[in-house]
């Protein structure tokens, strides 16, 4: 199964351990960025949000559980299973009350990694029989429909790609050049300035006709976000 809008960050300082880890995820259809301290994650949270991160402890520069207490204080809510040797009793109750959700030691098992992985998935509510959620929005990807708060809402093919195109890439934002080449692809001589602007705004009278929960933030001179 494809699951374009799932990115999982990996934080491994061996880098062997790394490669190994993103290969089984983008084999299993995961998008990946991986990291080999926390330099620069920090950073890349606060333009992206991934789905989950997967954290070694025996990290270069912070401890790894340390520097997700300290996500944990500043609001981060993103899942993390810690993958580690550190393997004794309190090395896991540590983890976990330092905001792990899930724990693995080294050496691991691939398979075992990827169950997991779907399990806390499912558990926060990212993939439900390949369903996308994105705050009140569910987009079911199998047969291409959406439903907020369990009521559905027609939407056109090309609709439901633009809708699509920013659940996967949320608060990140995104110009008419990215979003032309994304959503109309080889149609884009159909494209012209107004495209985006008229195709959006028809977008949100469908899923936000009362206007009150504000999906969209416009970016003057760029493009739009997903809020």
């Amino acid at each position: 199964m494809k699951r374009e809008s799932i990115e999982i960050v990996v934080i491994e300082d061996e880098e062997d351990i790394l490669e190994l880890v993103e290969y089984h995820l983008q084999k299993s259809g995961y998008e990946t960025m991986g990291f080999l301290s926390t330099k620069n994650v920090e950073q890349f949270l606060a333009e992206e949000r991934p789905a989950l991160m997967i954290v070694d402890r025996n990290l270069p520069d912070v401890e790894g559980s340390e520097f997700i207490a300290r996500l944990r204080k500043n609001g981060c809510t993103i899942p993390v299973i810690f993958l580690t040797a550190k393997d004794e009793d309190s090395d896991l109750e540590e983890g976990f009350e330092r905001g792990g959700d899930d724990y693995i030691t080294k050496p691991f098992r691939p398979k075992e990694l990827l169950l997991r992985v779907e399990a806390l998935l499912r558990r926060s509510g990212v993939i439900s029989n390949n369903k996308i959620k994105y705050r009140d929005l569910t987009l079911d990807m199998t047969n291409r429909t959406l439903t907020i708060a369990n009521t559905p809402v027609d939407l056109t093919n090309l609709e439901f790609k633009l809708l699509f195109t920013f659940v996967k890439n949320p608060k990140t934002t995104l110009d008419r050049d990215f979003l032309r080449d994304e959503v109309w692809g080889d149609d884009s001589f159909h494209f012209n300035d107004k495209t985006i602007n008229v195709t959006i705004n028809r977008l949100k009278k469908k899923i936000d006709p009362k206007g009150e929960k504000e999906y969209f933030l416009p970016i003057w001179g760029v493009g739009y976000k997903l809020v």
